[in-house]
């Protein structure tokens, strides 16, 4: 393709949803700022295809070109700037500190929770040699001065998706979706109040009991949750769906990427299945997983979403591609499909003797009755996203675990704040915009 896929989630309208992803890092001791900037302006030098600004072509387009200008660190703000301003040198990311915490913010078009999850690691990394003066041993984590992995920077091709006919092709069973919730989340500023819970829980607790019942760590979220809102949903709902996003690089052989390249996983479940028995349920769900992420399956998804990529290519004009993304955007409008809500799981990371200066790391992003499950050392956490301040939700959740006998730490609400982009018109030609920031920088 012409343009980079990082560059097509710019085209998102950001009206209601931000496109960003902050990743919040709590230390065990209040942070350094000066070490952490030193630490975070040492590493982004190991990732070179994080350190970009945003340009127009002559068609309009969105292209990146690297980026020299320091990584802006800042203090708690009452106002966050906006992603690609002059505020943090051009850059789509940028990092906010105060009191022991770190949180990371950058954009969703960059990468995902997997592809973020190395820089932020690298970067406590560093900011543990910076203040402490000593080096933890964490052989996976990748150090400043080492080589890009294996296809790193590398970018999937069309081609490579291959034409195989899926092996399974989902059908809807029209699950519920939490549609007033949404309109008073993103329209009702009296409703609107985007948060997040924090849900700790020991490693050894959810491993042993996912074994016991025939289950996996993104499987046993899946159905807690769907038991959960069985609990709350009018009775004439008849299914609830559960979705989870799936990263196929792997099955193209290109495990390190960085590109935020997603299929997706649906599960509905009948009213009168959530009444089964955990194991049957886990059974259940992990057979849907390991069917809906066969590469036949992801593979065909993708190829569709490439082929619109490769259309909005033919269109001339910014204001033309923006129009045409709203329009024809895969994953919006009538067309997409969507579940009741929606859990996540970046995997397991090693963090050697890292972990042992963290207290917590979570994902936060927009959504609604939207979880985002991360690890870190011998803990889970999970954050546990919504657009307003409900907590029958969350109350419903907390009362199926404790039902399974899961113990958990709870804390929250916390606001999401989030911030969005700031991209170059068509009407300000890129190259002016570059030779005025480099002039204030």
């Amino acid at each position: 393709m012409k343009y980079s896929l990082n560059t097509f989630k710019l085209y998102k309208d950001e009206s209601v949803f931000a496109m960003i992803m902050r990743i919040r890092v709590v230390m065990k001791e209040k942070v350094d700022v000066k070490k952490l900037k030193s630490a975070v302006n040492i590493v982004i030098k190991r990732y070179p295809y994080f350190s970009v600004r945003v340009g127009l072509d002559e068609d309009g387009g969105y292209v990146l070109a690297s980026n020299p200008e320091e990584v802006v660190i800042l203090g708690r703000k009452r106002h966050l700037p906006r992603l690609g301003s002059r505020a943090v040198n051009g850059h789509l990311l940028f990092v906010q500190c105060e009191g022991r915490e770190i949180n990371f913010y950058i954009s969703h078009a960059l990468c995902g929770g997997r592809g973020a999850q190395p820089w932020v690691m690298s970067t406590v990394y560093q900011y543990i040699i910076e203040k402490y003066h000593v080096v933890p041993n964490a052989p996976t984590i990748r150090k400043p001065d080492s080589p890009l992995l294996p296809g790193e920077a590398e970018e999937p091709t069309l081609e490579m998706l291959g034409t195989e006919q899926p092996i399974f092709r989902y059908k809807s069973k029209k699950p519920a979706v939490l549609g007033l919730d949404y309109l008073n989340g993103m329209y009702n500023p009296f409703k609107r109040k985007p948060n997040f819970r924090l849900y700790t829980f020991a490693q050894k607790d959810i491993l042993s009991f996912v074994k016991n019942n025939d289950s996996s760590v993104a499987s046993f979220f899946l159905v807690v949750m769907a038991k959960a809102l069985d609990k709350v949903l009018p009775e004439k709902i008849r299914v609830i769906g559960g979705e989870t996003a799936h990263n196929p690089t792997a099955s193209l052989g290109m495990p390190h990427s960085h590109i935020d390249l997603l299929s997706h996983v649906h599960l509905d479940y009948t009213r009168e299945q959530l009444q089964w028995d955990m194991e049957k349920l886990g059974t259940m769900t992990r057979g849907q997983i390991a069917l809906q992420t066969d590469p036949s399956v992801s593979f065909a998804e993708l190829r569709k979403e490439f082929c619109f990529l490769e259309e909005l290519e033919t269109i001339h004009g910014q204001k033309q591609k923006l129009a045409y993304f709203k329009k024809h955007d895969p994953f919006a409008g009538k067309n997409a499909q969507h579940g009741t809500f929606i859990a996540n799981y970046t995997g397991w990371m090693d963090w050697g003797e890292v972990a042992d200066y963290v207290d917590s790391f979570v994902f936060i992003v927009e959504g609604h009755v939207l979880l985002e499950v991360s690890s870190l050392g011998d803990r889970i956490f999970l954050s546990f996203m919504q657009l307003l301040d409900e907590k029958k939700y969350t109350d419903a959740f907390e009362a199926v675990l404790k039902g399974l006998g899961i113990p958990f730490q709870a804390e929250g609400p916390f606001p999401k704040r989030l911030t969005k982009h700031e991209l170059p018109r068509e009407k300000t030609p890129s190259v002016c915009w570059r030779k005025k920031t480099a002039e204030q920088s």
